[in-house]
């Protein structure tokens, strides 16, 4: 395992009992490194094609109840790489398994750049979906255990970068969209990806540092669907599912708001998703401390309450003003945005902190299960919220998802963690 040849000579003078106790640290703080690039990266791949939806969605001639339904092709994706991707940690690591995933992803995004019809579009929402699972299961396990060696809180900060892939990608899509082809955008970013995941896994914690198989504390790599013993893991799973389908309507459906609904042209109905991303930064960058201060649950909690209430008045005032006055409405529906993403920001990070420190299972199994059922609600949700459009409109289909940020405000009372470690 590699560290910097500073920290090399630093450890090799110290005595074996300390070099036994400090190796493991210095280690951890690479993968934290390695980690935050990663996140950066995936938030990128999974993002790229956020500002160019609607052209996709217009070029293969798809009405918004279809679009819809073939966005479910990334839920079964998503779901085959969790339930896979938590036993496949812990028999193999998750460093292992990270590098797999990584060729995975980048091959979705650019099928669906070049994607010329429904099934090739619903393949290559598969390939994503799966590849996106089985890489986030992996890097959240990684996340709580650098967490738990280091002694200090980062998965919010992990989060942060994420968002901060999902922001840049966002912007640079739709800044370019009057100039380069969707084609040529997500495949560039396909590409580019593909070879910076490479030096980026690396460095990630090693298979015998990561606490794959539970470490010391016996474990189990296989849990029932249902039960008692997993009611837990279903109460953070489905607050999770509340939050991530927030997040997956904001991404996916956003610009088709402000497009369709509200008459924004190209580049500008990016913007709802671009305010939504860049809140969600400034939440998870702050959520560290924030998770600290007030802990998980009331964070989660506050979030869920406030951040759904001021994204439906938004909605509500701004989409019949857009007619009359559409720079104030435009001001209006992004505010709205904002107040989504602050809430959403800190929940992702608290659930499956939660959900690692749940007693008698792997951390990434019980990560995996929480998040299968989350990371389904993020590519499901967009699918849900599609087809109530059908039958009613975009804006009214929009509180669905405003709906389940109420019920993830409410199942903070799930989380059950130490306030300062879990």
């Amino acid at each position: 395992m590699r560290i910097d040849v500073a920290d090399g000579l630093a450890l090799a003078a110290m005595s074996p009992q300390r070099f036994r106790a400090t190796a493991p640290v210095a280690i951890a703080e690479q993968a934290r490194k390695s980690l935050l690039a990663m996140f950066l990266l995936m938030g990128m791949v999974s993002m790229g094609w956020v500002p160019r939806i609607p052209e996709i969605k217009d070029a293969i001639g798809l009405s918004n109840g279809q679009f819809g339904f073939i966005l479910l092709a990334s839920t079964f994706g998503s779901v085959s790489g969790a339930q896979i991707g938590g036993r496949a940690i812990h028999t193999f690591g998750s460093r292992r398994v990270t590098q797999v995933a990584i060729s995975i992803m980048p091959l979705g995004l650019a099928g669906m750049g070049l994607a010329n019809s429904a099934p090739m579009l619903v393949l290559s929402l598969f390939v994503m979906g799966f590849g996106y699972s089985l890489m986030d299961i992996c890097l959240n396990s990684q996340g709580f255990i650098v967490e738990k060696i280091i002694e200090k809180r980062c998965m919010s900060r992990l989060h942060a970068m994420w968002s901060v892939g999902a922001f840049l990608t966002t912007v640079i899509g739709g800044s370019i969209a009057r100039f380069v082809s969707f084609e040529v955008n997500l495949v560039a970013i396909a590409i580019f990806a593909g070879i910076a995941f490479i030096p980026a896994a690396f460095f990630l914690l090693p298979g015998d540092l990561d606490d794959h198989d539970g470490g010391e504390e016996e474990t189990t790599a296989k849990i029932p669907l249902f039960g008692k013993s997993v009611l837990p893991l279903w109460g953070l799973g489905v607050g999770l599912l509340g939050s991530l389908i927030g997040e997956g309507a904001a991404s996916d459906w956003a610009g088709i708001l402000l497009r369709d609904d509200m008459g924004y042209g190209k580049g500008v109905n990016a913007s709802g998703f671009a305010c939504f991303a860049l809140a969600m930064i400034v939440s998870r960058l702050l959520g560290d401390k924030t998770l600290d201060r007030f802990g998980p649950a009331l964070t989660v909690k506050l979030g869920g309450y406030l951040g759904g209430a001021v994204w439906g008045a938004a909605i509500l005032i701004a989409v019949p003003l857009s007619d009359s006055h559409p720079l104030p409405a435009l001001i209006i529906i992004n505010i709205g945005f904002i107040a989504a993403g602050f809430g959403i920001g800190p929940m992702f990070p608290a659930f499956i902190l939660a959900a690692g420190a749940t007693p008698g299972v792997a951390s990434a199994v019980a990560i995996a299960r929480v998040g299968v059922i989350g990371i389904a609600g993020y590519f499901f949700g967009p699918t849900l919220t599609g087809l109530i459009s059908e039958v009613t409109s975009l804006p009214v289909a929009l509180f669905f998802p405003i709906v389940m940020l109420f019920l993830s405000g409410y199942l903070s009372r799930t989380i059950h963690t130490d306030k300062d470690r879990n």
